[in-house]
């Protein structure tokens, strides 16, 4: 077993580089296929759509694809993503000349990126290393520098305009998608630890899924706020454009403003497990995900640009917790040869909500503009932080 400061022996830097060019890979390409959409003539209520085709079809193949992991098919589950990511990519660029198309490889682009990300976080769950919430802190500290760094580039390569070209955009997250492949290929040379005693044969589906009810509660609300938490992040990727084209806001100003949300998601996770030591991790979860709830809901207001700056870094302070303590809570809850199902379950709900949620909430921007969507979303954000509060006790304060 790992030291508390070591790194886990699983081709640590390898996976920190394969989390840095998906995460910057897809925060790249989420607002140029928002933009695309815009581009073609799609309303803004209708943007909910885009978000939801990209998960879709992982709704359907989240558990199988953890399950294949399980079974010891990581390599081949991380090699199939990140030639789905570029495929996916090539056809966005060269063949979405209608928002059917577009939904179709954004559905591949979707699929790609869970079987990545599946065998990334399931590579990190297997590293059995004894702060988990220093290593699962550090990743999506790294993570957070991506999703910083991909704003950043796409205001630089937007510029000044409020509609960019999208075909740059495009061509820029294909190269991010290339050098995540040649990260895969640096990554799976590596092979996963088993725990002494273990075995790479997973139990039985039905096994897996059977643990004690105040751990199932636990384990439940915990994905639930991680999937209202991510779909905060998403749709901010999706709408943050929406809003600027509504409110004549140029993509260096979007690109600025993501960026900075991405930063400060960056800061929150510096020194987590030092937080979770000090505060609890329950506690901790609730604080962030219920503060996080209000100030998302502020962006419905018609703030000026600084007041949206400071809302937005306020957020992203928020925002950036709730991904690593949930995984935290899924990788020490699941034992050897289940831990891929269990982080798969957790993407599941975390697709599912980024499937079902855009839909209904897109309804609000037909009528409250892009804003309108960000006030339904702090609602939900909030309505999940209150539900969570009995379920989470258990974890301690």
């Amino acid at each position: 077993m790992d030291a508390p400061g070591s790194a886990p022996k699983i081709g640590f830097p390898s996976v920190l580089a394969h989390a840095f060019f998906l995460q910057g890979a897809v925060y790249l390409v989420r607002p140029a296929t928002s933009y695309k959409a815009l581009e073609l003539g799609v309303d803004p209520g209708l943007l909910g759509l885009v978000v939801a085709s990209f998960s879709i079809l992982p709704v359907f193949l989240a558990i199988a694809i953890g399950r294949a992991t399980d079974r010891g098919g990581e390599k081949q589950v991380l090699l199939g993503g990140a030639g789905l990511m570029l495929v996916s990519g090539a056809g966005l660029l060269f063949a979405a000349p209608s928002l059917p198309a577009l939904l179709g490889w954004n559905a591949v682009l979707g699929v790609g990126h869970l079987m990545s990300i599946i065998g990334e976080q399931g590579r990190l769950a297997s590293a059995n290393a004894r702060n988990m919430d220093r290593v699962f802190g550090f990743y999506t500290m790294v993570t957070a520098v991506a999703q910083a760094a991909a704003p950043l580039l796409l205001g630089f390569l937007g510029g000044a305009a409020v509609n960019p070209d999208t075909a740059v955009l495009l061509r820029a997250y294909l190269l991010a998608a290339f050098a995540m492949l040649l990260a895969t290929l640096f990554m799976v040379r590596h092979s996963v630890p088993v725990a002494a005693g273990g075995s790479k044969a997973p139990v039985k589906l039905g096994v897996a899924l059977k643990v004690e009810p105040a751990a199932r509660n636990t384990l439940i609300a915990s994905i639930g706020l991680s999937m209202m938490v991510l779909c905060s992040i998403d749709l901010l990727q999706v709408y943050l454009p929406a809003l600027g084209v509504e409110r004549g806001i140029p993509t260096q100003t979007i690109g600025a403003l993501l960026a900075l949300r991405a930063a400060a998601t960056v800061l929150s996770r510096l020194g987590m497990d030092r937080l979770v030591r000090a505060v609890g991790r329950a506690r901790l979860l609730l604080v962030s995900t219920g503060a996080s709830a209000l100030l998302v809901g502020l962006l419905v207001l018609d703030l000026p640009v600084p007041a949206m700056a400071a809302v937005l870094a306020a957020a992203g302070l928020g925002l950036g917790l709730g991904q690593p303590l949930s995984m935290t809570v899924v990788s020490t809850a699941a034992t050897e040869g289940t831990r891929g199902t269990w982080m798969s379950i957790r993407l599941l709900g975390n697709r599912l909500g980024q499937a079902a949620i855009p839909v209904g909430v897109g309804v609000f921007a037909t009528t409250l503009g892009a804003g309108g969507v960000f006030l339904v979303l702090g609602l939900g954000l909030g309505a999940a932080t209150l539900g969570s509060i009995a379920p989470l006790r258990p974890m301690g304060k």
